[in-house]
């Protein structure tokens, strides 16, 4: 029969009989309890034990119901052999009950008998050891293949009959279960934990220390049980051996150890000690790593388990490059014949295989209910968060979220447990959480809360609503978060804001505005001094005003801004930050006027705040200068507007001209340390009469005047008084008003330097400074290419160009007096000053003024047929028309 062929024949029987138990387990008491399931394992001296499925009814608590059916002792053909087999099983359940042990099977319920049934509860299980290396020897037997012989097929036929028959028998349930590294560490570690108990704080010894006594509850951890033949050891000397009865083939293998896992001294000697449990145990550890097959296969003979106990150290040997490094001595040893050579169970707990931060996590954790607050908060903040990267995820769901579980409903450490829970919510997939943890959740979430277990659920709610249904957030996490700013406590409602904040985008807007910001403003203002929950509120409008109205953040969201009077610098940072989105977005209709008088009056303050830093003053400064441009221009825009809207020709003149010296009425002032001498002298005309000979007709000539022409003699005395300047024939009254002079005027001088002047009668060395810019605009070049035309166009002697001519000469009349001759008449190309060009040197000039109110330049003379230019060309005249008097230079 094929290997498959049998398994499967295997498993249906065996899952009929479990159907069939079932229905017998009904007679028993123990189900007025518990709520009986399916089968899903078996244990026990040649697993006997069923074991099934169950719920606890008063409190709906899972567990496991074990269940022995009376009939299959029967097949023993002795009624005396079964009533043994019962009561050596109702005495390991008593012995069970007697020790209390975080690594022995813990009963739930004590055995209850029927007629035809014994039965007793334990906590959760998910298989017993044999269940699981079973379901791997079969994997392997199911995996070899068989070669056929040369013989044919009548040969081939026997080999597979052959092979068949050295099948080790399948349990009915075997368990398809691969272990991880860490989690055959951290059983091999509870194996030797519960026998260090039973050696030394219960002083028995186990005396079957085997696959089919060794149980995995669903939580992943190895449990002690089987306690059908334990021997008490000797109170004075613990190491000493005990007697005890060898396996014999004339007792029931049901009623005696296994003997594959017998230690060799209690089959030779009829003793046992402690030590006899570690080779058993080394046994156990042996047959995990040979894919599940015990290392002795005796089949329950005697002399078969003789011949292989003188090969088992090379078995050993062999096996070692399969098990850790780590554990390789301590198993040879504990596998050794020589019992003295064998590590007692304390010692072997101390092997640096053992030592792993991940295994003492789990280790706290399995005995975590039998700490006190205090050890259990500090556990579940520190020790398990630092420990849970380190251990793989199979073993979160099957060793710490069942603790976490159990702990939602204890208030004194939920705050603890909440924080490695967040990390399950964190790294679960969708599915896991709606399947392992949505139901848990909700329990949390209407369970009453302490502060910090409050805190902590609202700092990571965005975590949550990320794995939990809509339709939960709703109903569930919504109400919650709305009710935890009606708390009390400054926390909770600092951590409801940060919450909204997180969570906003699963807010609906309608919530938003009718929920949401009227209780964060309401924790605003009870808390305006406290800068955490500031800062808290002004993260959270910074988030939610995108979905807020436009009425509604200038209308609560400015006020609250303005309230803020905290100097810190990440609230004024975040308060700039809203103002700039609010300034930005032009949705929300910022106006100038706003800026000007609510905005900015609060920000500028904070320039010169000495906490901000220089990036956060540069972005403040940033933000200032832009909404400041905003106000430039729309105030620019609006005054250009009105401007156009005014009837008056004045707007079509630029700035410029609209200040300059011509267009504005300047009020008078006075010069300083000025002094004007009136002294009697004869006038221009005067003079103009006594000289009215040639060489005043010369002039008009060559002017372009008639002599008879009142302005053709005026200020024409050169000729009568050769060495006398023409500024001292000059009508002086009392005083003289000036107007000032515009720094735009063509040929001034910029700022406020003194422009310097140069007078006709001095030369280039000498030259006077005057804090007023008076001169006159310089000619345009048009007008310079024809000077003599448009001097006799405008009927007018040729001016002086000077480029600077002011309205004064000096500040006394005797200054000019004790000047020196004028350049005009000593020098030249002519010689002496007498004849024509004295009579043209000597200042015979009028004003020329053009329309545009600039002075023609004198042109080129030519005078027998050769060209010179005035050596006063350079020279300039302006009439003074209120006192009827000029001033040359």
């Amino acid at each position: 029969m094929p290997a498959g062929t049998m398994f499967a024949k295997f498993k249906s029987t065996n899952v009929a009989a479990a159907t069939a138990t079932q229905s017998v387990a009904d007679g028993n008491p123990i189900t007025q309890y518990f709520e009986i399931g399916k089968p899903v394992a078996c244990a026990g001296p040649e697993l006997v034990w069923r074991i099934h499925d169950a719920y606890r009814k008063s409190d709906n608590k899972e567990c496991s119901v074990f269940i022995f059916e009376k009939k299959i002792a029967e097949k023993l053909h002795k009624p005396r052999r079964k009533e043994t087999i019962t009561e050596l099983l109702k005495s390991s359940v008593k012995t069970l009950e007697r020790f209390r042990h975080p690594r022995i099977l813990q009963i739930y319920h004590t055995v209850e008998e029927s007629a035809d049934t014994l039965a007793f509860a334990s906590e959760p299980i998910f298989a017993s050891l044999s269940n699981v290396l079973a379901f791997h020897e079969s994997k392997t037997y199911e995996t070899t293949n068989v070669t056929p012989a040369a013989g044919g097929a009548a040969a081939a036929a026997a080999q597979a009959q052959a092979a068949a028959n050295t099948l080790p028998q399948r349990p009915a349930h075997a368990k398809e279960y691969n272990f991880l590294d860490m989690e055959l560490k951290y059983g091999f570690l509870q194996l030797t934990e519960a026998l260090a108990y039973l050696h030394y704080s219960g002083h028995v010894i186990h005396r079957n220390v085997c696959p089919s006594s060794i149980l995995i509850t669903k939580r992943g951890i190895w449990k002690l049980a089987g306690m059908e033949y334990v021997e008490r050891m000797n109170e004075n000397d613990l190491n000493s051996s005990i007697p005890c009865p060898p396996w014999s083939n004339r007792v029931s293998k049901m009623a005696q150890p296994n003997l594959d896992f017998m230690a060799p001294e209690t089959q030779s000697t009829s003793k046992c000690s402690l030590l006899s449990d570690m080779f058993s145990l080394g046994m156990v550890i042996c047959a995990v790593f040979n894919n599940g097959r015990p290392l002795i296969q005796a089949g329950n003979s005697t002399s078969n388990y003789a011949k292989q106990m003188e090969s088992l150290d090379d078995l050993v040997h062999k096996l070692m490059p399969r098990l850790p490094i780590a554990l390789q001595e301590a198993t040879s040893r504990m596998a050794s014949r020589d019992a003295t050579a064998r590590p007692t169970a304390q010692l072997l707990q101390l092997i640096k295989y053992f030592i792993d931060t991940p295994i003492n996590a789990l280790k706290f954790l399995d005995v975590v209910n039998m700490k006190d607050t205090q050890q259990k908060s500090q556990f579940y903040k520190t020790t398990l968060i630092e420990a849970m990267p380190l251990i793989p995820r199979k073993l979160w769901w099957q060793n710490i979220w069942p603790m976490l579980k159990s702990e939602i409903n204890n208030n004194e450490v939920l705050a603890a447990v909440l924080q490695p829970v967040m990390l399950f919510v964190q790294e679960a997939t969708h599915a896991e959480y709606d399947t392992l943890m949505s139901a848990t959740m909700k329990i949390i979430y209407n369970t009453p809360k302490s502060i910090q277990a409050s805190v902590t659920i609202l700092e990571n709610l965005h975590l949550i609503i990320e794995k939990t249904k809509p339709e939960d957030v709703t109903t569930d996490i919504m109400p919650m978060l709305f009710y935890s700013f009606d708390g009390s406590t400054i926390q909770v409602q600092s951590a409801a804001v940060v919450a909204v904040a997180n969570v906003f985008d699963s807010i609906d807007e309608l919530s938003i505005r009718r929920m949401v910001l009227p209780k964060v403003k309401m924790v605003f203002e009870k808390n305006i001094t406290d800068p955490k929950i500031v800062q808290n509120v002004l993260m959270c409008i910074e988030r939610v005003m995108d979905r807020m109205e436009r009425a509604q953040v200038m209308d609560e969201v400015l006020p609250l801004l303005a309230n803020i009077r905290i100097p810190d610098p990440d609230i004024i940072m975040r308060t700039v930050r809203i103002y700039h989105k609010l300034f930005v977005d032009k949705t929300y209709g910022l106006t100038v006027e706003t800026m000007a008088t609510n905005v900015l009056p609060l920000l500028i303050p904070h320039t010169v705040n000495p906490a901000l830093n220089f990036e956060q003053y540069c972005y403040l400064l940033e933000v200032l200068q832009q909404m400041l441009e905003a106000i430039d221009r729309q105030q620019r825009n609006k005054l250009k507007l009105d401007n156009l809207s005014m009837a008056s020709p004045e707007r079509h003149r630029t700035l410029r001209h609209q200040f300059s010296t011509d267009n504005m009425n300047a009020p008078p002032f006075n010069i300083p340390n000025l002094r004007i001498d009136q002294r009697k002298t004869s006038s221009a005309e005067d003079m103009a009469r006594k000289n009215s000979g040639g060489s005043g007709m010369l002039g008009g000539w060559w002017f372009g005047c008639s002599p008879s022409s009142p302005d053709s003699n005026f200020l024409r005395v050169g000729n009568v008084f050769p060495n006398r300047r023409l500024s001292d024939n000059t009508l002086m009254t009392p005083k003289i008003r000036i107007a000032p002079s515009c720094a735009s005027s063509p040929g001034g001088t910029p700022g406020s330097g003194l422009p310097t002047r140069r007078h006709s009668s001095i030369g280039p060395q000498e030259r006077r400074g005057s804090t007023i810019n008076l001169s006159p605009p310089t000619l345009a070049r048009s007008m310079i290419k024809s000077p003599l035309l448009y001097s006799q166009k405008q009927g007018g002697s040729m001016p002086n160009t000077s480029s600077s001519v002011p309205f004064l000469l000096s500040s006394s009349m005797q200054s000019i007096r004790s000047r020196r001759q004028s350049t005009v008449l000593s020098s030249g190309p002519l010689g002496s000053g007498s004849g024509l060009l004295q009579q043209l040197g000597s200042g015979m000039v009028r004003q020329l003024t053009s329309v545009s109110g600039t002075v023609s330049p004198v042109p080129l003379l030519r005078v027998n047929g050769t060209r010179n230019s005035l050596s006063h060309s350079h020279s300039s005249v302006r009439k003074c028309p209120s006192l009827n008097i000029t001033f040359s230079q």
